[in-house]
């Protein structure tokens, strides 16, 4: 297993291991370690289909339910489609693609459950030949980047996270009534600490509405100077995707978006498993 770097700040390319066929323990655990350390891990030319696919899930822990299905129709699906082709292979309709766009903000995914999500694994099969790439970056480096006062400051507080205030800035029929019923907003701490490295960082993203017991407009400015510190330009790593790739990335500590692509004229057909956190205690994060 070789590791070779894709930004100064964190991610690595992953060469030398095939996930389309079971992973001996020891790599495993250097995966593990690797993803700890590093944030983002990238494989590419890997044969993958959607039993490898939750069979590498299951090994870092328990799958969590996709959201989509899970609070719109009670479907419980463990593979997400990104892109604009369904399970039959067939081209999806303009309104869920329109529905996806709030994928281009900024987010951490599941932010908004209770029991967020730990890692994304996302596995592409067709992409668009122009547009579609995915941008990270990490909010562990944000953190380190803080002055001590601001960071004393931001121990103690709590966000209120919530996916219907993120969807519906790109419209309000981009969630239905299910969602609008049953999607309510969850508290999390700001400030997350990794059990295993001991590093610190911020915990924001599109679903953040706001922080616990600051007016809106304190709130406002706060979440404003979260996320500009996080995303600042010299911060950010796109990846330009290709058929083959498989990228595992983690949600306590990177934000992520997609990029925009012509959907009528390509197309595009990844799926996404994502492992639920261990840690869920808001005491136990600072």
């Amino acid at each position: 297993m070789r590791l070779t770097a894709l930004h100064e700040e964190f991610g690595v390319e992953v060469s030398g291991v095939d996930l389309s066929r079971p992973v001996p323990e020891d790599c495993f655990a250097a995966l593990d370690a690797a993803l700890n350390r590093h944030s983002l891990l990238l494989f590419r030319g890997q044969d993958m289909d959607d039993t490898t696919h939750l069979a590498l899930t299951g090994m870092f822990g328990d799958p969590e339910e996709e959201h989509v299905s899970y609070y719109g129709s009670g479907e419980i699906t463990y593979i997400g489609l990104v892109g604009n082709v369904d399970r039959h292979g067939n081209r999806t309709p303009g309104r869920k693609i329109h529905s996806q766009t709030g994928n281009q903000m900024w987010h951490s995914d599941s932010s908004f459950r209770e029991i967020p999500s730990m890692y994304s694994i996302l596995c592409a099969y067709q992409v668009p030949g122009q547009g579609g790439e995915t941008e990270f970056a990490s909010a562990r480096s944000a953190w380190t980047r803080l002055d001590r006062e601001t960071q004393e400051m931001m121990l103690p507080l709590v966000g209120i996270h919530d996916y219907i205030h993120s969807r519906t800035r790109v419209g309000e029929d981009a969630v239905n009534a299910s969602q609008r019923t049953y999607m309510r907003p969850v508290r999390q701490r700001l400030v997350r600490k990794n059990p295993v490295t001991g590093e610190r960082n911020l915990y924001g993203g599109s679903h953040l509405r706001q922080i616990e017991g600051m007016d809106n407009g304190r709130s406002g400015e706060l979440i404003d100077g979260i996320m500009n510190e996080i995303t600042r330009p010299e911060s950010v790593c796109r990846h330009d995707w290709e058929a083959g790739d498989v990228m595992i990335w983690d949600n306590r500590c990177l934000l992520h978006r997609g990029c925009g692509y012509d959907a009528d004229r390509f197309l595009r057909r990844m799926h996404q498993t994502r492992v639920r956190c261990r840690n869920t205690s808001l005491a136990e994060e600072i």
